[in-house]
Protein backbone atom coordinates (compact mmCIF):
# COMPACT_ATOMS: atom_id res chain seq x y z
CA UNK A 1 0.00 0.00 0.00
CA UNK A 2 3.03 2.30 -0.09
CA UNK A 3 2.55 5.06 -2.69
CA UNK A 4 4.28 4.79 -6.06
CA UNK A 5 3.79 8.34 -7.29
CA UNK A 6 0.36 8.86 -5.69
CA UNK A 7 -1.15 5.39 -6.26
CA UNK A 8 -0.56 2.40 -3.98
CA UNK A 9 1.93 -0.09 -5.39
CA UNK A 10 -0.81 -2.72 -5.38
CA UNK A 11 -2.95 -0.53 -7.63
CA UNK A 12 -0.14 -0.43 -10.19
CA UNK A 13 0.03 -4.26 -9.97
CA UNK A 14 -3.72 -4.54 -10.55
CA UNK A 15 -3.44 -2.20 -13.54
CA UNK A 16 -0.69 -4.35 -15.07
CA UNK A 17 -2.75 -7.52 -14.60
CA UNK A 18 -5.90 -6.05 -16.10
CA UNK A 19 -4.01 -4.43 -18.99
CA UNK A 20 -2.61 -7.90 -19.77
CA UNK A 21 -6.12 -9.34 -19.97
CA UNK A 22 -6.68 -10.79 -16.49
CA UNK A 23 -10.40 -10.92 -15.67
CA UNK A 24 -10.44 -12.31 -12.13
CA UNK A 25 -8.04 -11.54 -9.26
CA UNK A 26 -7.56 -13.27 -5.91
CA UNK A 27 -5.68 -11.19 -3.32
CA UNK A 28 -3.93 -12.84 -0.38
CA UNK A 29 -4.11 -10.44 2.56
CA UNK A 30 -2.81 -10.66 6.10
CA UNK A 31 -1.25 -7.91 8.18
CA UNK A 32 -3.55 -4.84 8.16
CA UNK A 33 -5.73 -6.54 5.59
CA UNK A 34 -8.64 -4.18 6.29
CA UNK A 35 -6.67 -1.31 4.76
CA UNK A 36 -6.33 -3.19 1.47
CA UNK A 37 -9.94 -4.31 1.44
CA UNK A 38 -11.32 -0.88 2.31
CA UNK A 39 -9.14 0.75 -0.38
CA UNK A 40 -10.23 -1.51 -3.25
CA UNK A 41 -13.51 -3.12 -2.18
CA UNK A 42 -15.06 -6.01 -4.13
CA UNK A 43 -13.78 -4.99 -7.56
CA UNK A 44 -11.25 -2.83 -9.37
CA UNK A 45 -11.81 -1.50 -12.89
CA UNK A 46 -14.84 -3.82 -13.11
CA UNK A 47 -12.67 -6.89 -12.37
CA UNK A 48 -13.87 -8.87 -9.32
CA UNK A 49 -11.48 -9.13 -6.37
CA UNK A 50 -11.61 -12.15 -4.06
CA UNK A 51 -9.80 -11.77 -0.75
CA UNK A 52 -8.13 -14.73 0.97
CA UNK A 53 -6.66 -14.33 4.45
CA UNK A 54 -3.22 -15.64 5.38
CA UNK A 55 -3.63 -15.72 9.15
CA UNK A 56 0.10 -16.02 9.86
CA UNK A 57 2.84 -14.67 7.60
CA UNK A 58 4.76 -17.91 7.08
CA UNK A 59 6.31 -17.28 3.69
CA UNK A 60 5.34 -16.81 0.05
CA UNK A 61 4.59 -20.49 -0.44
CA UNK A 62 2.30 -20.48 2.58
CA UNK A 63 0.50 -17.47 1.08
CA UNK A 64 -0.14 -19.35 -2.16
CA UNK A 65 -1.43 -22.38 -0.23
CA UNK A 66 -3.93 -20.08 1.48
CA UNK A 67 -5.32 -19.25 -1.97
CA UNK A 68 -5.59 -22.88 -3.10
CA UNK A 69 -9.34 -23.23 -2.37
CA UNK A 70 -10.01 -20.15 -4.53
CA UNK A 71 -8.11 -21.47 -7.57
CA UNK A 72 -8.92 -23.93 -10.30
CA UNK A 73 -6.61 -25.09 -13.07
CA UNK A 74 -3.74 -22.96 -14.36
CA UNK A 75 -3.02 -19.74 -12.49
CA UNK A 76 -0.94 -16.57 -12.70
CA UNK A 77 0.84 -15.48 -9.51
CA UNK A 78 2.52 -12.10 -8.96
CA UNK A 79 4.16 -10.36 -6.03
CA UNK A 80 2.20 -7.45 -4.64
CA UNK A 81 5.19 -5.31 -3.63
CA UNK A 82 7.00 -4.92 -6.95
CA UNK A 83 6.12 -2.75 -9.94
CA UNK A 84 5.80 -4.67 -13.16
CA UNK A 85 4.31 -3.76 -16.48
CA UNK A 86 1.84 -5.80 -18.46
CA UNK A 87 4.51 -6.90 -20.95
CA UNK A 88 6.13 -9.27 -18.43
CA UNK A 89 2.74 -10.79 -17.64
CA UNK A 90 1.89 -11.28 -21.31
CA UNK A 91 5.32 -12.86 -21.95
CA UNK A 92 4.87 -15.33 -19.10
CA UNK A 93 1.32 -16.28 -20.09
CA UNK A 94 2.33 -16.66 -23.73
CA UNK A 95 5.31 -18.88 -22.93
CA UNK A 96 3.26 -21.01 -20.54
CA UNK A 97 0.47 -21.50 -23.07
CA UNK A 98 2.97 -22.68 -25.70
CA UNK A 99 4.22 -25.71 -23.74
CA UNK A 100 3.41 -28.25 -21.06
CA UNK A 101 5.43 -26.78 -18.19
CA UNK A 102 4.40 -27.12 -14.55
CA UNK A 103 5.69 -23.58 -14.01
CA UNK A 104 6.87 -20.63 -16.09
CA UNK A 105 8.90 -17.86 -14.45
CA UNK A 106 9.07 -14.27 -15.63
CA UNK A 107 12.70 -13.19 -15.87
CA UNK A 108 14.46 -9.91 -16.64
CA UNK A 109 18.06 -9.07 -17.43
CA UNK A 110 19.97 -7.33 -14.64
CA UNK A 111 23.71 -6.89 -14.18
CA UNK A 112 23.42 -7.40 -10.42
CA UNK A 113 21.06 -10.00 -8.99
CA UNK A 114 22.80 -10.46 -5.64
CA UNK A 115 19.88 -8.92 -3.68
CA UNK A 116 17.29 -11.06 -5.39
CA UNK A 117 16.66 -14.48 -6.88
CA UNK A 118 18.90 -15.56 -9.73
CA UNK A 119 17.71 -18.09 -12.32
CA UNK A 120 19.85 -20.18 -14.67
CA UNK A 121 18.43 -21.17 -18.04
CA UNK A 122 19.33 -23.75 -20.65
CA UNK A 123 17.39 -23.67 -23.93
CA UNK A 124 14.55 -21.88 -22.15
CA UNK A 125 14.32 -24.40 -19.31
CA UNK A 126 15.13 -23.42 -15.74
CA UNK A 127 17.99 -25.52 -14.39
CA UNK A 128 18.60 -23.82 -11.05
CA UNK A 129 17.25 -21.07 -8.80
CA UNK A 130 19.68 -19.41 -6.40
CA UNK A 131 18.69 -16.87 -3.76
CA UNK A 132 21.17 -13.96 -3.52
CA UNK A 133 23.75 -15.50 -5.88
CA UNK A 134 27.39 -14.46 -5.43
CA UNK A 135 29.11 -16.29 -8.30
CA UNK A 136 29.58 -15.01 -11.86
CA UNK A 137 27.28 -17.35 -13.75
CA UNK A 138 24.80 -15.89 -16.27
CA UNK A 139 21.78 -15.37 -14.07
CA UNK A 140 18.46 -13.83 -14.99
CA UNK A 141 16.56 -12.00 -12.28
CA UNK A 142 13.35 -13.57 -10.99
CA UNK A 143 10.70 -10.86 -11.57
CA UNK A 144 8.12 -12.45 -9.27
CA UNK A 145 5.67 -13.26 -12.08
CA UNK A 146 4.72 -16.93 -12.38
CA UNK A 147 2.34 -19.18 -14.30
CA UNK A 148 1.63 -22.42 -12.43
CA UNK A 149 -0.22 -25.65 -12.84
CA UNK A 150 -1.95 -27.02 -9.70
CA UNK A 151 1.03 -29.33 -9.03
CA UNK A 152 2.75 -26.33 -7.39
CA UNK A 153 0.60 -26.80 -4.28
CA UNK A 154 1.86 -30.32 -3.56
CA UNK A 155 5.41 -29.20 -4.36
CA UNK A 156 5.19 -26.47 -1.72
CA UNK A 157 3.85 -28.94 0.82
CA UNK A 158 6.68 -31.38 0.02
CA UNK A 159 9.36 -28.71 0.51
CA UNK A 160 11.14 -28.48 3.84
CA UNK A 161 10.30 -25.21 5.62
CA UNK A 162 13.20 -22.87 6.34
CA UNK A 163 13.08 -20.96 9.62
CA UNK A 164 9.46 -22.01 9.93
CA UNK A 165 8.45 -20.54 6.57
CA UNK A 166 7.29 -22.16 3.34
CA UNK A 167 8.95 -20.56 0.34
CA UNK A 168 7.44 -20.38 -3.12
CA UNK A 169 10.93 -20.65 -4.60
CA UNK A 170 11.52 -23.86 -2.63
CA UNK A 171 8.30 -25.22 -4.12
CA UNK A 172 9.61 -24.47 -7.60
CA UNK A 173 12.91 -26.14 -6.69
CA UNK A 174 10.93 -29.23 -5.63
CA UNK A 175 9.24 -29.28 -9.04
CA UNK A 176 12.69 -29.32 -10.62
CA UNK A 177 13.88 -32.11 -8.31
CA UNK A 178 10.81 -34.15 -9.23
CA UNK A 179 11.64 -33.82 -12.92
CA UNK A 180 8.85 -31.42 -13.83
CA UNK A 181 9.35 -28.97 -16.67
CA UNK A 182 9.97 -25.41 -15.45
CA UNK A 183 10.37 -22.75 -18.13
CA UNK A 184 11.74 -19.22 -18.07
CA UNK A 185 10.30 -16.33 -20.08
CA UNK A 186 12.90 -13.59 -20.47
CA UNK A 187 11.10 -10.27 -20.88
CA UNK A 188 12.10 -6.74 -21.77
CA UNK A 189 9.23 -5.40 -19.65
CA UNK A 190 9.74 -2.99 -16.77
CA UNK A 191 10.45 -4.37 -13.29
CA UNK A 192 11.08 -2.14 -10.27
CA UNK A 193 11.66 -3.36 -6.75
CA UNK A 194 9.39 -1.62 -4.26
CA UNK A 195 9.99 -3.55 -1.08
CA UNK A 196 11.05 -0.69 1.20
CA UNK A 197 9.90 2.91 1.74
CA UNK A 198 13.28 4.23 0.62
CA UNK A 199 12.67 2.68 -2.81
CA UNK A 200 9.80 5.10 -3.40
CA UNK A 201 11.93 8.03 -4.55
CA UNK A 202 13.49 6.00 -7.36
CA UNK A 203 10.09 4.60 -8.30
CA UNK A 204 8.56 8.07 -8.43
CA UNK A 205 11.46 9.31 -10.58
CA UNK A 206 10.89 6.44 -13.02
CA UNK A 207 7.13 7.04 -13.19
CA UNK A 208 7.52 10.78 -13.71
CA UNK A 209 10.28 10.27 -16.28
CA UNK A 210 7.92 8.01 -18.21
CA UNK A 211 5.40 10.84 -18.28
CA UNK A 212 2.84 9.04 -16.16
CA UNK A 213 0.68 11.04 -13.78
CA UNK A 214 2.17 14.49 -14.37
CA UNK A 215 -0.76 16.54 -13.23
CA UNK A 216 -2.29 18.98 -10.78
CA UNK A 217 -5.74 17.83 -9.70
CA UNK A 218 -8.64 20.20 -10.34
CA UNK A 219 -9.55 20.05 -6.65
CA UNK A 220 -6.06 21.05 -5.53
CA UNK A 221 -5.46 24.61 -4.32
CA UNK A 222 -2.15 26.17 -5.34
CA UNK A 223 -1.60 29.74 -4.14
CA UNK A 224 -0.84 32.25 -6.88
CA UNK A 225 2.50 33.10 -5.27
CA UNK A 226 3.58 29.45 -5.01
CA UNK A 227 6.05 27.96 -7.52
CA UNK A 228 5.46 24.52 -9.06
CA UNK A 229 8.38 23.01 -10.98
CA UNK A 230 7.54 20.04 -13.20
CA UNK A 231 7.48 17.12 -13.21
CA UNK A 232 5.09 16.87 -10.29
CA UNK A 233 1.91 15.11 -9.25
CA UNK A 234 -0.35 17.11 -6.94
CA UNK A 235 -3.34 14.95 -6.04
CA UNK A 236 -6.91 15.74 -5.03
CA UNK A 237 -7.60 18.25 -2.25
CA UNK A 238 -3.94 19.25 -1.78
CA UNK A 239 -3.16 22.76 -0.57
CA UNK A 240 0.06 24.53 -1.55
CA UNK A 241 0.48 27.71 0.47
CA UNK A 242 1.80 31.16 -0.46
CA UNK A 243 5.48 31.34 -1.36
CA UNK A 244 5.88 27.55 -1.30
CA UNK A 245 8.10 25.80 -3.87
CA UNK A 246 7.04 22.30 -4.99
CA UNK A 247 9.18 20.30 -7.44
CA UNK A 248 10.79 19.10 -9.45
CA UNK A 249 10.15 15.36 -9.06
CA UNK A 250 7.58 15.63 -6.31
CA UNK A 251 4.47 13.53 -5.69
CA UNK A 252 1.92 14.92 -3.23
CA UNK A 253 -0.75 12.41 -2.20
CA UNK A 254 -4.38 13.24 -1.58
CA UNK A 255 -5.10 15.95 1.00
CA UNK A 256 -1.45 16.96 1.54
CA UNK A 257 -0.81 20.48 2.83
CA UNK A 258 2.41 22.33 1.99
CA UNK A 259 2.64 25.38 4.26
CA UNK A 260 3.62 28.87 3.30
CA UNK A 261 7.25 29.36 2.20
CA UNK A 262 7.93 25.63 2.49
CA UNK A 263 10.11 23.85 -0.09
CA UNK A 264 9.54 20.28 -1.31
CA UNK A 265 12.01 18.80 -3.83
CA UNK A 266 12.38 15.21 -5.14
CA UNK A 267 10.12 13.75 -2.49
CA UNK A 268 7.07 11.54 -2.09
CA UNK A 269 4.58 12.89 0.44
CA UNK A 270 1.80 10.47 1.32
CA UNK A 271 -1.91 11.13 1.89
CA UNK A 272 -3.02 13.45 4.71
CA UNK A 273 0.50 14.67 5.51
CA UNK A 274 1.31 18.29 6.40
CA UNK A 275 4.59 20.05 5.59
CA UNK A 276 4.84 22.93 8.06
CA UNK A 277 5.35 26.58 7.17
CA UNK A 278 8.94 27.31 6.18
CA UNK A 279 10.00 23.65 6.27
CA UNK A 280 12.37 22.17 3.68
CA UNK A 281 11.86 18.60 2.43
CA UNK A 282 14.41 17.15 0.02
CA UNK A 283 15.03 13.55 -1.09
CA UNK A 284 12.54 12.10 1.40
CA UNK A 285 9.59 9.73 1.48
CA UNK A 286 7.06 10.95 4.05
CA UNK A 287 4.66 8.10 4.72
CA UNK A 288 1.40 8.59 6.59
CA UNK A 289 0.50 5.55 8.72
CA UNK A 290 -3.23 5.24 9.44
Amino acid sequence: MLPAATKPILEHVFDALIDAGVTDITVVVGYRRTRVQSEFGPSYRDVPLTYVTQDKQLGSGHALLAAEPATEGSMLVVNGDQLIDSQIIRDVVGAHDEGAAAATLGLVRRADVTRYGGVLLEDGSVTEIVENPRDDRSYRLNAGVYAFEPSIFDAIRESDPRAGEQSLVDGIATLLEDGAEVRGAVSEGTWIDATYPWDLLRIADDILEAGEGRRIADSASVHESATVLEPVVIDDDCVVGPGAVVGPNVCLGENVTVGSNATVERSVVDTDTRVDNGATVRDLSLIHIS
